[in-house]
């Protein structure tokens, strides 16, 4: 079975984090929640989550993909966690999945995982780099780093994960049980 690692701390955007976890766990992928901080989570809007573990217990080894939600200051927290950047380099390091939603390809950038093409939450662009920016573009696919905009475009981003790790039968069967 595929797993992946979803890594946050307190100010994660809900709406990414849930369509992450829901979409990816309807393809029978395993989904570990890790927190960076306690394990109950509060995100940007109050809404909490129980994580399943900390995060200095994952071992990149573990896993097929590193997915970083949004929200703020959760983006902040991900990117200066020395954890999660030394996480995000081995997947890198190891051709493995990558991916990031909303603010939180700020923390790709900082790991120097980010690759050439991707796009992110309107403004910070200006944060990261403007080369290789996509404004109009909801889901950006750059080899193995697979990056979006923001909460409007969760689901899309949720559904190319599962495209990514189980190819496009799951894919459009998850599309069209969730009338996406």
């Amino acid at each position: 079975m595929a797993k992946i690692l979803v890594p946050i701390s307190n100010g994660f955007e809900e709406i990414e984090a849930i369509s992450i976890i829901d979409i990816c766990r309807r393809a029978d992928i395993e989904v570990v929640i890790a927190a960076l901080e306690e394990l109950e989570t509060v995100g940007s809007h109050n809404i909490k989550i129980i994580a399943d573990c900390k995060i200095e217990e994952v071992k990149a080894q573990e896993f097929e993909m590193i997915v970083l939600p949004g929200g703020l200051p959760n983006a902040f927290t991900l990117a200066e966690n020395s954890y999660v950047q030394a996480l995000l380099k081995q997947m890198k390091s190891e051709n493995k999945y990558i991916g990031a939603i909303c603010a939180a390809p700020y923390a790709l950038n900082k790991a120097e995982v980010l690759n050439e093409n991707y796009t992110c939450y309107p403004s910070f662009e200006q944060k990261i780099r403007l080369e290789g920016y996509h404004n109009e573009d909801a889901v950006v696919i750059d080899g193995k780093v697979i990056t979006s905009r923001g909460p409007a475009t969760a689901t899309r981003f949720a559904l190319e994960l599962v495209r990514a790790l189980k190819g496009d039968e799951i894919f459009k069967s998850i599309k069209n049980g969730i009338l996406a």
